[in-house]
């Protein structure tokens, strides 16, 4: 493993995430631990062997209204849990595993690291009332301790439309509460790398 220390978002992150499996889409392969791959899955192999044969970011990736949110108000949430948890929030850079990586938004001393979601009022309430991280980020969460080697993350909601007080939640997860999913994570993404490498064996075939 390589540790790379680069802004998130920037040129340079692209490059260093193109063509290998991220932690922010583990969720996509997990689904179904037990089944085979759903579409979701497959569409997510297409699109890391298209990288790898052409060279360039696969266009279909998105932005939208969350994702400008959540680029905006990151560094306001960022400063707002240094404040609140008395913790200095270092660059989270990119781990480079070779076929996949991680990039947490921040590392805290030489055990933690952040996970910051910049979410709507209902969603943060919702977080909020469930007492722990949104089961949605799971394998993002796992991803992290897994793509880290470190022993605890932090889930940090913020959302900005509420009361100043409550505006952060914080849910941490130990990696002594997630041995056995990350026994499994490690399990299949083995075989989706493989289906990564199908697909681009298939891709630079000749046509008959």
């Amino acid at each position: 493993m390589k540790w790379h220390d680069v802004e998130q978002n920037t040129p340079e992150w692209d490059a260093l995430r193109l063509g290998k499996a991220t932690a922010s889409n583990y969720g996509k392969f997990m689904a179904n631990y037990d089944q085979a791959f759903g579409e979701p899955a497959k569409s997510y192999a297409l699109q890391i062997a298209l990288e790898r044969v052409t060279g360039n970011k696969a266009e279909y990736s998105f932005r939208n209204e969350d994702m400008e949110r959540g680029h905006e108000q990151e560094p306001i949430a960022r400063m707002l849990y240094e404040e609140v948890q008395f913790a200095d929030v270092a660059r989270g850079g990119f781990f480079d595993w070779g076929d996949y990586g991680d990039s947490p938004d921040g590392l805290i001393d030489d055990d933690g690291v952040i996970e910051i979601k910049c979410v709507i009022a209902s969603t943060h309430r919702a977080n909020i009332r469930r007492g722990k991280p949104d089961p949605a980020y799971k394998w993002q969460i796992v991803g992290h301790l897994d793509g880290t080697g470190r022993q605890w993350v932090d889930f940090v909601s913020y959302c900005s439309d509420y009361p100043e007080h409550k505006q952060l939640a914080v849910f941490r997860t130990y990696r002594s509460e997630v041995e056995a999913e990350l026994a499994q994570l490690s399990e299949r993404r083995d075989r989706f790398l493989e289906l990564v490498r199908a697909e681009v064996e298939h891709l630079k075939q000749k046509a008959a």
